[in-house]
């Protein structure tokens, strides 16, 4: 009974799908009428009606195809900085007079002695170093600038001899600067490189500053004694490493012994640097005095190829001081085979 019950009912379907699909108007499209469909039998209805239904497919989540990481890259692998000379003598260092001393190896940097090497001095003309560093970062050496500055600073001072609308190059400026440490010429060039001298000196703390010196205070380009201006034996040490390592015509200005100014007028300028005539081997830097700094000096000298610097701040002679720090350092220190030799230095002549 529940057999022919279903047939009944299925049957019934059937039919009423059969006279729905033959009464359905054809439909037409764009492209003209579409011709009636035969309908279908009712056994194909049938088929179609009882058949079981499929069992779905269990779900696939697709997975994203994801690119190669990209690997991150290695960090540059630093220059490795030389290494410093070994002590193989056992001679101390020899006691000299000055407040603050600084022994540094050019190649490495290292520290080779210190008495205080950071403490905080009036360093007079030897600002002149970082004063020539900022105009050779910035300035041109052919580059002509007309003189002017302010006269009434020059009290007390040493000079190149510049009068007021002079004209001359900044080789010729900086020469005037580093030999007669000429308090005329850093103003001049103050003035030309900053555009006045309270930005230049602004541009001094800068530069000290990128060089990662941080004894240093500068609030003019010449040296003079004033409140809040010092630096360090260490800091000098470095400026002048950095000077002689970086530019070639440091090195010039450092080893130097007399110039020939041609510009408006021409004249020849000598070096105070006694320490350049009294040792063999020295090629550098600058010297200073004011009453209240005292003698200061930093000096450089080479030997089988390696510099060294020292730096006295307060002492007592620049010569007396300085020559027994080098001779000390030439026979109690060994540099490796590996170390590099310094870049020799060509003193500019007249």
């Amino acid at each position: 009974m529940v057999f022919l019950g279903l047939t009944s009912l299925t049957a019934g379907m059937v039919f009423a799908l059969v006279t729905l699909f033959g009464s359905h108007p054809a439909r037409s499209t764009s492209l003209g009428a579409v011709a009636p469909r035969p309908a279908p039998s009712e056994l194909a209805l049938a088929s179609v009606l009882l058949a079981p239904s499929p069992t779905p497919s269990p779900s696939v989540t697709a997975t994203a195809t994801l690119p190669p990481a990209t690997p991150t890259p290695e960090p540059p692998t630093p220059t490795p900085t030389p290494a410093g000379p070994i002590k193989t003598g056992a001679a101390p260092p020899p006691q000299v007079q000055a407040l603050s001393i600084a022994v540094v190896d050019e190649a490495s940097g290292q520290l080779l002695y210190g008495r205080d090497p950071h403490r905080r001095l009036a360093p007079a003309s030897v600002t002149k170093i970082f004063t020539a560093l900022v105009a050779l970062r910035y300035g041109t050496l052919n580059q002509r600038i007309h003189v002017t500055f302010d006269q009434s600073q020059l009290y007390d001072s040493t000079l190149m001899g510049l009068r007021e609308g002079d004209t001359f190059t900044l080789e010729d400026l900086l020469y005037g600067l580093m030999l007669p440490s000429g308090n005329d010429a850093a103003l001049a060039i103050a003035n030309a490189i900053g555009g006045n001298e309270t930005h230049f000196v602004e541009m001094m703390n800068e530069e000290a500053a990128r060089l990662g010196l941080h004894d240093s205070h500068f609030v003019n380009p010449h040296g003079l004694d004033a409140p809040g201006h010092y630096t360090s034996a260490y800091d000098l040490a470095m400026a002048a490493r950095y000077g002689m390592t970086h530019y070639e015509e440091f090195r010039k200005l450092a080893a130097a012994r007399v110039w020939q100014v041609h510009g408006s007028r021409t004249y020849s300028i000598y070096n105070l640097n006694r320490f350049l005539l009294d040792y063999p081997g020295a090629d550098g830097v600058k010297i200073g005095y004011t009453d209240n700094a005292g003698k200061t000096i930093v000096a450089s000298a080479t030997r089988n190829g390696h510099r060294v610097y020292v730096v006295l701040m307060h002492c007592g002679d620049i010569v007396a001081d300085s020559v027994p720090l080098f001779n000390w350092v030439f026979s109690n220190f060994t540099w490796p085979a590996s170390t590099p030799t310094a870049t020799p230095s060509t003193a500019a002549q007249a």
